[in-house]
């Protein structure tokens, strides 16, 4: 089994709920694909490129799964379907009820049409790399070829304080469901 670290995020109610709740239920949704063995707390984050829409709330969870990676990218576009996100029908950086992305699989590359391994903007988003940190720091990212933490640093010198902004959410429905990472 390999280590998946799944980015989550939602600015938009779903079916589920609101944000937090909404996060909380798509973790129990992703423990049915393996074994959730980390996550980070809530974070809220202003949004990327389209600025006119709600904050964002992000975590990242660290999934054991024996599942390839076109099969995790299959369930993850499910599960987000479940949760109300049309993809066919929203624009880049919009808001949503529910995104998840695949950022690292152990220490798997891969540059597919569909899908790259590492996240193609790990690097770039402090929404991802802030949470990311806070459960594995230390974990070496292949391609870029430096662990969590300096791709942070890096960010945090390159970004003037962009990635200082993310902020940590206190969510009641985050912490009543899956492990957190302490």
């Amino acid at each position: 089994m390999r280590t998946a670290y799944i980015g989550m995020g939602a600015n938009l109610a779903s079916v589920a709920g609101p944000p937090a709740v909404t996060l909380a239920a798509a973790a129990a949704r992703l423990a049915t694909l393996g074994r959730v063995v980390r996550r980070s707390a809530l974070y809220s984050t202003a949004p990327v490129g389209y600025t006119e829409q709600p904050r964002f709330t992000n975590a990242v969870i660290a999934l054991e799964t024996k599942l390839s990676p076109f099969e995790l990218l299959g369930a993850l576009l499910m599960t987000e379907r479940e949760f109300g996100r049309d993809r066919t029908n929203s624009f880049a950086n919009g808001p949503r009820t529910l995104d998840l992305d695949i950022l690292l699989i152990g220490d798997l590359v891969l540059h597919e049409a569909a899908l790259e391994i590492p996240h193609p903007r790990l690097a770039e988003r402090a929404f991802v790399l802030v949470p990311l940190y806070e459960i594995a720091p230390q974990l070496f990212v292949p391609r870029h070829n430096v662990t969590v933490a300096q791709l942070l640093d890096r960010l945090r010198q390159h970004s003037q304080g962009d990635a200082n902004a993310v902020v940590l959410v206190d969510g009641d429905a985050w912490h009543t469901t899956e492990p957190k990472a302490r």
